[in-house]
């Protein structure tokens, strides 16, 4: 994973947060509350609110567009549930989807840690390995110019052998 990609899943991510939170914002403000408490009366229970509705629309439409620009299923579940669950099951849903990215989050940052580490670790074995491949062309030069400089000596003293019994016979036949 590159830099570039890791930099765009965690603004995705951000986002996503971003969404989820203006949606849990829509669901806990103090003109749901007061709806629930005026609405929250044994004797006079409906089933349902225009305005209770008006929010559910609104919050529902919020999370779909979000899901749509980002292709994300889950917010797109989530838009759904709105429209027809009762906000304690969406405020549940969005907790446990805060709870699911924020540990997404922490599985990217222990994956590009790790990623980071091999990828450091990696490096600096190749270099080690450079550097003693380095030292063994080296090393071979060296001996190759050592094999040569004696193969040079040992031509020289093949020589000086030859020579050395040609004067042998030389001497042998000047005795005789």
């Amino acid at each position: 994973m590159t830099d570039k990609e890791w930099e765009e899943r965690q603004k995705t991510r951000q986002e996503e947060m971003e969404a989820v939170s203006k949606a849990l914002a829509v669901l806990s403000s103090d003109d749901a509350h007061d709806l629930f408490t005026r609405t929250f009366n044994p004797a006079f229970l409906q089933k349902e609110s225009s305005e209770n509705s008006d929010r559910r629309a609104q919050a529902s439409k919020l999370l779909a567009g979000i899901a749509q620009k980002f292709g994300n299923p889950r917010l797109a579940t989530l838009a759904y549930q709105v429209k027809l669950d009762a906000f304690t099951r969406v405020k549940k849903a969005i907790d446990d989807m805060i709870a699911q990215l924020l540990t997404e989050k922490a599985d990217e940052i222990k994956h590009k840690d790790f990623c980071t580490d091999e990828f450091n670790t990696n490096q600096l074995q190749t270099e080690k390995k450079e550097r003693e491949q380095l030292d063994l062309t080296a090393k071979i030069e060296d001996l190759d110019m050592t094999i040569k400089a004696l193969g040079d000596a040992i031509d020289g003293l093949k020589g000086e052998i030859a020579e050395m019994q040609v004067q042998l016979k030389r001497a042998g036949e000047d005795r005789e």
